[in-house]
């Protein structure tokens, strides 16, 4: 079985952090998107939405992200004999989570210059990798038009505002339901605390954690809970806690300006 992944992507957390509660052995593969990786013609042509994660298991492959968690719960049967299936509720809480999407979010809450340098580099990315693989114009054609209107999308004020009332809304939620349980469904760890969890983690990241996780005290506890867990130092923790969230990013930042000035897209 292969993940392709990369510790900034959300999604990519989630599944990971499921991978590892679940204790489902994998090969991993970075894939980073902020360098234009999973527009490299032997990754597009396996998923030409060019959106991480991706599961393989054999000829099966997933992009879908509660899908993948779902079948990694099946695999955890036959490899590791654990027989905890995610319930009904446990489900429809993974999808509410799922259903707020954060990148119009996260792109806002970048600095313009820094998101803009990217946004032209990645653009030059898929253009190089266009005349590369001609017979995939046509999908790396489509992932260019969306990269434009990217930016476009991000000066409509009424999107990103419901993107920010999505997220308040379903943070509310939480707090709310953290009032009776230890973990969103009951005094359990599921794979809905699986799905919610990296989506804290990106608010820290982007330093709005005063903001959105501080000034509610049930989260703010849960946050401190989930933290201490070693799934979460491994999938999270190893990149964003204290230093090596500069780390983490000054390596890449590096690594983008390098290639950036030896135009090696």
């Amino acid at each position: 079985m292969q993940l392709y992944h990369h510790p900034c992507s959300l999604n990519s957390q989630k599944v990971r952090l499921a991978l590892e509660e679940k204790g489902v052995d994998y090969t991993s593969f970075h894939v980073n998107p902020i360098l234009g990786k999973n527009m490299d013609s032997s990754f597009f042509r396996m998923n030409t939405s060019a959106k991480l994660p991706v599961f393989k298991n054999g000829s099966h492959i997933i992009f879908d992200t509660i899908e993948t968690i779902l079948y990694i719960e099946r695999i955890a049967v036959v490899s590791v004999g654990n027989d905890s299936f995610s319930n009904q509720q446990v489900i429809e809480w993974m999808q509410k989570i799922q259903q707020w999407n954060p990148k119009y979010f996260t792109l806002l809450h970048i600095p313009d210059k820094h998101r803009l340098y990217v946004s032209k580099f990645i653009r030059k990315v898929v253009i190089a990798r266009m005349a590369e693989s001609p017979d995939l114009a046509s999908a790396y054609h489509s992932k260019l038009r969306e990269a434009y209107e990217t930016e476009e999308k991000l000066k409509n004020a009424d999107l990103v505002k419901r993107s920010t009332e999505s997220l308040v809304q379903l943070l509310d939620e939480v707090e709310t339901k953290l009032n009776d349980t230890t973990y969103i469904v009951g005094d359990e760890f599921t794979m809905a605390d699986a799905t919610f969890v990296p989506v804290l983690a990106r608010l820290v990241l982007l330093g709005l954690e005063d903001e959105y996780i501080s000034c509610r005290p049930n989260i703010a506890d849960y946050w401190g809970l989930v933290q201490q867990r070693p799934t979460y130092k491994k999938v999270i923790g190893k990149y964003f806690n204290g230093w090596r969230k500069k780390k983490t990013l000054i390596k890449t930042w590096c690594s983008l300006h390098i290639r950036n000035l030896l135009k090696r897209y």
